[in-house]
């Protein structure tokens, strides 16, 4: 029957909250973003407001300086203490001259303190980030170029701004999907890699310069008739020293101190058996320029592009070593770390770094450690290790001309040992093939084709294990326990009864359009088996 009246349709126009009509222009994206952002701040506190800008401002306004000041002073100074020589050991892994180490030590320290959310964490140059900054750099120019150490520079620019990119769009939650053997099976094979790098400075020749065993191992082996006996002989007695001394401040709680005292153990024993033997064959540091950096611009914008890829790779590195270590260290001690404001402080520091001629710098595990373990309660401390690296550009460094080589890889070999996690292997193994395959592939592909390779392959894998898992879910049958309403997977308890004709499937996935063939054939083979399993208990019968 045709409709005789047409009904009447009252139309309710959409005002939008600040009163303008829906007839206005809508606003774009990005405005909407930034009033809700100012509608936010608009919400808080002066002190809030501050405390968003200045991390720093949370502890500073509750410091308690009875219980506070004393175990900072502690902790800051034990840091500077480690951090001063392996910062110019860092830097020779990076291939850059000893006093850039010192300069990445000072400025990105003191801006992260300020900047960053973590209390314990402790930033600096690091050797996987310095071996990655050897391994590009060097095959774009020779390590003895003044271009060299302008793209280190360049480098840290642009890290920082990628790291800022990240902490302002909140994108720390991309690392979630690289799994944690693919991390432990980069950092052994890079573990390795770094300590072969250093195997020149106690044979007493030139090795090769690369991120890969083969070409490593070759060039070892070829110069074995130009070796040393002196550095070989010093830097094996030095790395025995510093194991030992590890060793005994793990294993010891009243030695724990003696974790942060080792790499200076190493400089003193170098620099004093230098000064009173004079050993012809033995490399020193050499002459190191005194006093703070000073303000420049980077150079060499040029090659940028080329150092795209690699300034990715040592951010996700960044934030896989320093957010991780933050977030750890945050819970033990009991507050809470915003992921993304870690990021902006780390860029931060990178980028205030680079205009005081600092490469590279992110959050160390070992000093990190050592922080928390000094009992660092703010970041105070980490502007007490800001202040002895600026003592000691200013006073000190006329000391270390006389620093043996073989010294300062014996400490960047014994830092990477830790790195080398061969009984997480073994765990996985054990618990979970596929892990262990991950880790595997990713050691294997970072040895033998080099990080940048092995970084990608990893990360591959480890995103197409997530694919494959999300592609196909985990499907299972469902019975009913005896007694009552509860519904349970038949083969975890298979005092479960099932209904004949009716099969209750649990799909353990969301569905979407990735997975909808695998359910189907999942349920349909589920299907055929309990059809299957009713005629053969309908034949006993």
């Amino acid at each position: 029957m045709a409709m005789t009246d047409a009904r009447t349709v009252k139309i309710i126009p959409l005002h939008h909250p600040s009163g303008t009509s829906s007839s206005s222009v809508s606003c774009s994206r990005p405005s909407a973003l930034f009033s809700r952002w100012l509608t936010k701040m608009k919400r808080m506190s002066l002190a809030q407001c501050i405390e968003t800008f200045l991390p720093c401002f949370r502890w500073i306004r509750t410091y308690k300086w009875r219980e506070h000041f004393q175990v900072d002073l502690m902790a800051g100074s034990t840091i500077g203490i480690m951090l001063v020589p392996q910062a110019m050991s860092y830097a020779k892994l990076a291939g850059l001259q000893p006093i850039y180490g010192l300069y990445s030590g000072f400025v990105p320290v003191f801006v992260y303190a300020i900047f960053g959310s973590s209390r314990q964490l402790a930033t600096g140059p690091v050797a996987l980030v310095s071996l990655l900054v050897s391994n590009v750099l060097g095959g774009i120019v020779d390590s003895s170029d003044e271009l060299y150490t302008e793209l280190a520079i360049l480098l840290a620019l642009m890290v920082g701004i990628l790291e800022c990119i990240m902490g302002l769009l909140r994108l720390g939650w991309l690392i979630r999907f690289i799994s944690h053997s693919v991390i432990s099976g980069f950092t052994t094979s890079s573990a390795i890699v770094i300590a072969l790098s250093q195997a020149k400075h106690f044979l007493g020749y030139d090795v090769v310069r690369s991120s890969k065993i083969v070409p490593l191992a070759k060039s070892i082996i070829s110069g074995v008739d130009k070796f040393s006996w002196p550095p070989f002989v010093m830097g094996s007695s030095i790395l025995a020293v510093l194991l030992f001394i590890k060793h005994l401040g793990k294993s010891r709680k009243q030695f724990g101190f003696l974790r942060a005292a080792g790499p200076l153990t190493a400089v003193i024993l170098g620099t004093t058996f230098v000064k009173i033997f004079h050993p012809s064959s033995i490399s020193l540091v050499g002459e190191i320029p005194q006093g703070l950096p000073r303000f420049s611009i980077p150079k060499g914008f040029g090659y940028a592009k080329s150092l795209i890829p690699t300034a990715m790779l040592i951010t996700g590195v960044a934030i896989l070593e320093s957010v991780g270590i933050a977030k750890a260290l945050a819970a033990k001690n009991g507050y809470e770390l915003d992921s993304s404001q870690e990021l902006l402080g780390l860029g931060l520091a990178n980028i205030f770094g680079s205009f005081f001629s600092a490469y590279p710098a992110t959050g160390s595990f070992s000093r990190s450690a050592v922080s928390n373990e000094s009992g660092a309660k703010t970041g105070l401390s980490g502007i007490i290790t800001g202040i002895i690296m600026g003592c000691a550009l200013l006073f000190l460094t006329p000391l270390f001309e006389y620093i043996p080589l073989c010294s300062l890889a014996a400490i960047v070999i014994s830092a990477v040992m830790g790195l080398v996690d061969y009984e997480e292997a073994f765990f996985l193994w054990r618990v979970d093939k596929k892990d262990f395959l991950l880790w595997t592939i990713t050691s294997a592909t970072t040895l033998f084709l080099g990080i940048e390779i092995g970084v990608l392959v990893g990360v591959g894998a480890s995103i197409a294990f997530v694919i494959s898992e999300s592609a196909n879910p985990h499907t299972a049958v469902l019975g009913r326990l005896p007694g009552t309403t509860v519904y349970r997977n038949i083969q975890q308890y298979p005092e479960a009864y099932t209904y004949n004709g009716i099969v209750m499937v649990r799909i353990d996935a969301p569905i979407y359009f990735a997975n909808i063939s695998y359910i189907k054939d999942s349920c349909y083979l589920h299907r055929l088996q309990c059809c299957s399993s009713v005629e053969r208990l309908a034949s006993g019968v």
